[in-house]
């Protein structure tokens, strides 16, 4: 029971990480139809000016430049890149951001070689949060879910409560009305842009103290942020926080279980069959876990092409 409750909590958090990277892309693509190919790179450039802050102004301060750092660069990317490149359509966007996410990987190996860096939690927080039987719950944990629900609650309420959401999602639909009402629709889009930059960014400031930060965690992020927002549904906030939570625990409880499919056979007398046949009933479920999320969009993309909670065209 205890590995269980743990497993799912576990796979929670790992989703509501999931989230926070993916939320940026999911504002991004919604608001201005494009699809960020270098939006995990933001997640890493996030990790990196928070470990390079934290030793000068400590890391809750360190933290919050670093967002604001990765706000920026990515508003300076719209500004100067993709602005003069929208016009030609997605395939100059995706091209470009590929492009982008292969400079600022190497820009970080640069600078700070091709190794991890030593980003740590606190002292302070590298505590306990409670205890379920024998074992200890990381309060750094605890505190990277709070992070990712406050996030969920701010965009939302600023999308949906706000003059400015109003004014951002009018500029999706009726730019040239918003232009006739005063409003500067460019500025608008970057700074959609730049905050969607951000929101990566503060997840890798705060996600890579708890794993490692390093010039490959784009990479090994960025491919399962696309999964989770195709799942979603593209451009559906709701839609991204539900596929990282499903996503997380699914991943979660299947490194847990240490059986196949001949197993489970085996309870109607199959198993023997199934061992001699081998291949994919002979893997542990436990070693597909890393797949599970690719069979799950295929899955979704098969019953429901939109999404979980996209818009049906």
């Amino acid at each position: 029971m205890d590995w269980i409750i743990f497993s799912l909590l576990n796979g929670v958090i790992h989703g509501l990480l999931l989230f926070m990277v993916s939320a940026g892309l999911t504002l991004i693509f919604g608001m201005m139809g494009v699809l960020n190919f270098a939006h995990a790179s933001f997640y890493m450039l996030g990790a990196y000016f928070a470990y390079t802050l934290q030793g000068i102004v400590g890391f809750a301060p360190a933290v919050v430049l670093a967002t604001l750092l990765a706000g920026a660069v990515g508003a300076a990317v719209e500004r100067w890149f993709l602005r003069r490149v929208h016009r030609y359509g997605h395939a100059h966007e995706l091209l470009l951001t590929f492009g982008l996410s292969f400079i600022i990987a190497e820009t970080i190996k640069l600078f700070f070689g091709n190794y991890p860096v030593d980003y740590r939690i606190p002292a302070g927080l590298d505590v306990a949060a409670f205890v379920i039987g024998s074992q200890q719950y990381p309060l750094y944990r605890v505190l990277m879910g709070a992070v990712a629900l406050a996030m969920f609650a701010g965009i939302y309420l600023l999308l949906t409560r706000t003059r400015v959401g109003i004014v951002v999602r009018s500029a999706i639909y009726k730019p040239r009305m918003v232009e006739a009402l005063g409003h500067n629709v460019q500025l608008v889009f970057m700074g959609v842009f730049g905050v969607g930059a951000a929101l990566a960014g503060l997840a890798g400031a705060i996600a890579g103290a708890f794993y490692t930060t390093n010039p490959n965690m784009a990479l090994e992020v960025g491919v399962m942020v696309f999964v989770v927002v195709v799942v979603g549904g593209l451009g559906s906030l709701g839609g991204a926080m539900l596929a990282s939570l499903l996503i997380g625990v699914l991943t979660s409880l299947a490194v847990g279980v240490d059986h196949s499919l001949a197993d489970a056979l085996a309870l109607v007398g199959a198993g023997e069959w199934a061992r001699n046949i081998g291949g994919l009933l002979t893997l542990k479920l436990s070693s597909l876990a890393a797949t599970l999320p690719f069979a799950l969009m295929l899955l979704v993309l098969l019953v429901r092409p939109s999404g979980l909670m996209g818009e049906k065209a």
